[in-house]
């Protein structure tokens, strides 16, 4: 990458095209839009537009004074920025000096169409705020020659896959090249072969995503193939990719100097970086793999995405073997059989598929979910693999998901939000920015969004007259296209993958009735839908093809429409200047989401199904919720009972509340809602407070006990594998003696005699445990003491604790569990013996 240049000469342009920090700063919009207005307004790439123009269009741009003015504008920006105190400055950076975040997937820009939905979103979006914030995070990710597929809809409804090719040479990215101006390649050993792996840097203000990609004239022609397609191809595809981003990633990292603390896993997609990160501190060190991965696993956090077990990557034994036994055996030093039981959920099972999400659990020290619900679905979901061990006490936490505010709001609310909050509102702590808000009167909020509506009305028409126009649409048609929607309507948006358990058809339940709602006289709405369908599941694609054919067939041509190609600059479009989104998922199979969170900096206001963030978000004061907060599978009578409270909310209560005017023309008691949303939710769920959460309570705590795992040569990763090893030695043989309650005012004191065996009494917690009182609450944990060793008896002891409770004594139960000072139980250790 460039250094940074802060004169204006064309290096400098050359430097902030490829800082794609524009994507989200928008302070040199007005560069490309003077140097080719039309291209830029197309692709929203700047580094397009530099590629494009002429050397004497760039001639004629520098000799403009106003050309160089904003130039110089742009590049004082960029300094004052470079220049300023982060929040991470403030205590945490003696602490903390490298993040390695790793994703199959990142969104950044449309610019650098490397991502497929949800979890590249989240990637971006919090590698934005880690900049915003100064927090020191390297995004490694793929670089893919086709990335995720293009959608062309055709006239019938039909969607076909297009993967159009992307340009190394039009992305704003640019080569890694070492001290000696080298292309760096990071090599990779295959069963008889070596792969070189290209990287690239994609910058990010102070921020670097690093990129690897396999298309080298040096390799064959199949591994040349190995990043061509984000989720295409089939298993064996699949686990070469997860090993270039793994493997040569971790690898990539220490060719370039930088010693992450703490490596981040968003998705077990990632979770051979584990293994690598053990293999590289045993060549540093020349410990064992099991010390290694003890010392490691302290520094490694794993966040999962997936709500439904079978969400995970899994594969077969024999696949794994013949792409991973060399590496086993040799570079690991472990057998191919203890290789294969970190994948797996009992870890033993000859015929098991090697699971890529239970691999990332053994090899971490954190797990967490995206939104509160999942880290309950999560802890259900990996139960097996705590077997003993109460659901509530899986060692699953969460994080709740959030978007990066500055790339989704539109310039309307971006005005509102400066005037009542000032600048550098989303750069920190932004407790404060609510009750700045909560001042704003109704008429500007009206008035935001008013103009973000015909803002988006006018976006869509050109998307849909492009659209038709695309599949050989008639010139009346086109000339249709253009006059749809109307900019004083109530707008609804709904934009998502396709497929069956996101139910994007529960609002076609009833054509009739939600034709009634669209076409109504006095109170009309307009619904502007988009989403792709994988190119596999049928069912989705169906789904689409049934929306087209109302959409198209329907007397509502003018008041809903279909966008084709769904992508990060269509949702921008959309979460800027609708007024309701819509999200109907099957609880709890939405992990999280985050398209309805783009909406509340904007002024729109959510109707989703109580799952993933919205089940933790909700209230009436904010928005309209679907469901009674209870799970009910595929239940079709549930579908429908759902589908008729969807339509009467929408009829009685949501439309009603739009166009309910005061004397002003203004829907006073909406803009109460539109308010109260957005000072109470937008700095809720945002990525700058997840990263700020992320930070403060998961990498900081990391790096500190990695580092103190990795003193002395490990010296503690040796203790934890001795201590393991000898707690699962003679765990068998402890035994419990006779139980004594003894009842007192409003306390019971419980006593118990537990024979330890040969466990070392420091390597065994005896505790008493109930189950939570009330649903959704913790469980009661305390931990007893332990009295003189009993004569004559042995490893045995007396232990007890008095418990101040009005709960009876057959609610609790003593039992032992593993102990240690440095680990992390269960998760490091689960043996655990129940009374009873």
């Amino acid at each position: 990458m460039p250094e940074q240049t802060w004169e204006a000469t064309p290096a400098a342009l050359t430097e902030i095209a490829l800082d794609l920090r524009w994507s989200w700063n928008h302070a040199a919009d007005e560069l490309w839009r003077l140097l080719e207005p039309e291209l830029w307004d197309l692709t929203q790439n700047a580094w397009v537009v530099l590629q494009t123009v002429s050397r004497k269009r760039l001639d004629e741009a520098f000799a403009d004074p106003a050309f160089r003015a904003e130039l110089e504008s742009v590049l004082r920006e960029r300094k004052e920025n470079a220049e300023r105190a982060r929040w991470f400055d403030d205590g945490r950076k003696e602490a903390l000096t490298a993040v390695a975040y790793f994703s199959l997937e990142f969104m950044l820009s449309e610019a650098l169409p490397i991502y497929s939905g949800g979890l590249g979103n989240v990637a971006g979006d919090q590698l934005k705020a880690a900049d915003d914030l100064g927090v020191p995070v390297v995004g490694v990710g793929l670089l893919y020659n086709q990335g995720y597929f293009r959608q062309h809809i055709d006239a019938a409804g039909r969607q076909f896959a297009l993967r159009p090719v992307n340009d190394p040479g039009q992305l704003p990215v640019a080569p890694v090249r070492n001290a000696e101006g080298q292309w760096l390649r990071v090599p990779v050993a295959l069963p008889g072969a070596r792969v070189w792996v290209r990287t690239w840097c994609a910058r990010l203000g102070q921020r670097r995503l690093y990129l690897l990609d396999t298309n080298d004239p040096a390799n064959l022609p199949e591994h040349r193939g190995i990043t061509s397609e984000l989720y295409g191809g089939g298993p064996e595809l699949r686990i070469e990719q997860e090993r270039i981003l793994g493997i040569a990633g971790w690898r990539l990292l220490r060719l370039l100097g930088i010693r992450p603390e703490v490596c981040h896993l968003n998705e077990g997609h990632a979770a051979f970086a584990v293994l690598e990160r053990a293999r590289d501190y045993m060549a540093e060190t020349g410990v064992s793999f099991a010390v290694a991965l003890a010392v490691t696993r302290a520094g490694n956090i794993f966040t999962t995405h997936t709500p439904v077990a079978a969400g995970f990557d899994q594969f077969t034994p024999d696949l794994v073997a013949s792409r991973l036994r060399e590496y086993a055996e040799i570079e690991l030093g472990i057998p191919l059989a203890d290789f294969l039981a970190l994948g797996r959920p009992d870890g033993a099972g000859a015929s098991e598929p090697f699971n890529m999400a239970c691999l990332a659990i053994r090899g971490c020290s954190a797990i967490n979910g995206v939104s509160r619900l999942h880290g309950e679905v999560s802890r259900r979901i990996f139960q097996p693999l705590f077997p003993r061990w109460p659901q509530a006490e899986v060692p699953v936490g969460h994080v709740t998901n959030g978007v990066h505010t500055p790339t989704w709001d539109s310039e309307e609310s971006d005005e509102l939000w400066t005037k009542v909050c000032g600048k550098a509102r989303w750069t920190g702590e932004q407790e404060y920015v609510g009750e700045n808000l909560r001042g704003v009167s109704h008429a500007e909020l009206w008035r935001m969004r008013n103009a973000e509506r015909r803002r988006l009305v006018d976006h869509m028409r050109k998307r849909l007259a492009r659209q038709i126009a695309g599949h050989g649409g008639s010139r009346s048609e086109i000339e249709a296209a253009r006059r749809v929607l109307d900019p004083d309507t109530l707008t609804l948006g709904f934009a998502r993958r396709f497929a069956a358990y996101k139910r994007p058809t529960l609002l076609l339940w009833d054509p009739d009735r939600l034709l009634r709602i669209l076409t109504s006289q006095r109170m009309p709405v307009q619904l502007i839908l988009a989403g792709k369908a994988h190119p596999q599941d049928l069912e989705g694609q169906e789904l689409i093809r049934r929306w087209i054919e109302f959409v198209r067939g329907s007397a509502a041509r003018s008041q809903a429409v279909f966008l084709s190609d769904y992508d990060m600059q269509l949702a921008q479009e959309m979460v800027q200047g609708v007024d309701l989104w819509l999200n109907t998922p099957r609880r709890p199979w939405e992990a999280s989401g985050t398209s309805g969170m783009k909406v509340l900096a904007n002024g729109g206001l959510n109707f989703s199904e109580l799952d993933g963030w919205w089940a933790e978000a909700w209230s009436k004061e904010v928005g309209w919720a679907l469901g009674d907060g209870r799970e009910h599978d595929t239940d079709p009578g549930w579908d429908k009972a759902e589908a008729e409270r969807l339509y009467d909310l929408l009829e009685h209560e949501i439309i009603p509340a739009f166009y309910t005017r005061d004397e002003l023309g203004i829907p006073a008691g909406w803009l109460d809602r539109v308010r109260e949303s957005m000072a109470r939710l937008t700095p809720v769920y945002s990525a700058n407070r997840a990263v700020r959460e992320y930070t403060d309570e998961h990498y900081m705590p990391a790096a500190k006990a990695f580092r103190e795992r990795a003193n002395d040569g490990g010296r503690t990763g040796a203790e934890l594998v001795n201590w393991r090893r000898e707690v699962e030695l003679h765990w068998p043989h402890i035994r419990f003696g006779a139980l004594h309650v003894e009842p007192g005012a409003g306390e019971l004191t419980f006593t118990v005699q537990v024979n330890l065996d040969e466990v070392n009494p420091d390597y065994a917690s005896v505790q008493l445990f109930a189950d939570a009182a009330e649903p959704g609450g913790a469980p009661v944990v305390e931990t007893m003491s332990r009295g003189p060793a009993l004569v004559g008896c042995g490893n045995s002891f007396t232990y007890s604790k008095t418990v101040k409770t009005h709960r009876p004594a057959s609610d609790f139960t003593p039992r032992v569990v593993a102990s240690h000072a440095a680990a992390s139980i269960p998760l490091e250790c689960d043996k655990v013996l129940w009374y009873r």
